[in-house]
């Protein structure tokens, strides 16, 4: 340890008077990885519609997630966090006096600062922008939701008051729109129950064959198809909504893996990108 000419002993201070972070090139590369991110992301999504249709066996349906599409988030974040980290490594001060592996360590982690403001900033731009939309759509949900309960709770009712006025003999004088009236009821009915009872087929199959004028065994069989078709409709709706429901899944996972790449993509353009500097 130095020492002074009395012979005490003296404190050298090593630390530097200014902090390592340079903020400058970091918002400047968190600036240019963002406009990269809108411009690549509006391109794909330009190029994905082309790919999805209403249609069916006609390309990819909305509640899919193809392997493309996760390929594209992948790439999306590795270019705009190449081009971020890069800019933030050429455009930091040049330390000097600085130990070459500590110089590495500064711009790695400049780049991966560049890269987590550009990721805060897009999710609260976006958050921002599709605020108004999200809370119009959770009143709309809300009310649905709230009408759809009330119109179940007055089909069960409604269904129940049926049950309690059925007769034994079947009146023919009974309308059609009575009658229509009576098997959408049953047929609500079965659908929020899991199926319909013995007594309700037997009741529709009396009823279809008092309106038609078909042999109760026809009747019967007509009715039989008609519960089975319904079946096949909610068993293809619920496959759709666990379809959507994986495709989410999917689609977080893959985001969360482009989200790490970019991040390890930025720390090594801000290396290479501060070399460069130091070297040129």
């Amino acid at each position: 340890m130095p020492t002074g000419a009395n012979g005490d002993t003296m404190v050298v201070n090593n630390e530097a008077s200014s902090s390592a972070v340079n903020w400058a090139p970091i918002f400047a590369g968190a600036l240019a990885a963002l406009a990269l991110t809108v411009i690549l992301t509006t391109l794909g999504a330009g190029l994905n519609l082309t790919t999805i249709s209403a249609w069916p066996n006609s390309g990819a349906s909305i509640t899919t997630f193809t392997i493309s599409t996760g390929i594209a988030l992948i790439i999306v974040q590795w270019l705009s966090s190449a081009l971020g980290g890069f800019i933030t490594g050429r455009l930091r001060t040049k330390w000097t006096g600085v130990h070459t592996h500590e110089v590495f360590f500064r711009d790695t982690a400049h780049g991966f600062l560049s890269w987590a403001l550009a990721t805060i900033a897009g999710t609260a731009l976006f958050a921002a922008a599709t605020t108004s939309v999200l809370s119009g759509g959770v009143r709309a949900a809300t009310e649905v939701g709230r009408g759809a309960t009330q119109a179940a709770a007055s089909a069960i009712s409604e269904y129940s008051v049926d049950s309690l006025f059925r007769s034994d003999h079947m009146d023919a004088s009974i309308s059609n729109q009575d009658a229509a009236t009576q098997a959408s009821r049953i047929l609500a009915n079965g659908i929020r129950t899991g199926d319909v009872p013995a007594g309700d087929r037997t009741y529709l199959a009396q009823l279809v064959a008092a309106k038609t004028g078909i042999p109760q065994a026809d009747a019967q069989k007509r009715v039989d198809d008609t519960i089975a078709t319904t079946k096949e409709a909610e068993t293809t709706a619920r496959q759709a909504a666990d379809a959507a429901r994986k495709a989410t899944a999917t689609f977080a996972i893959f985001a969360a893996l482009s989200l790490i790449i970019g991040a390890f993509v930025a720390g090594a353009a801000a290396a290479f990108g501060g070399n460069m500097r130091d070297e040129y």
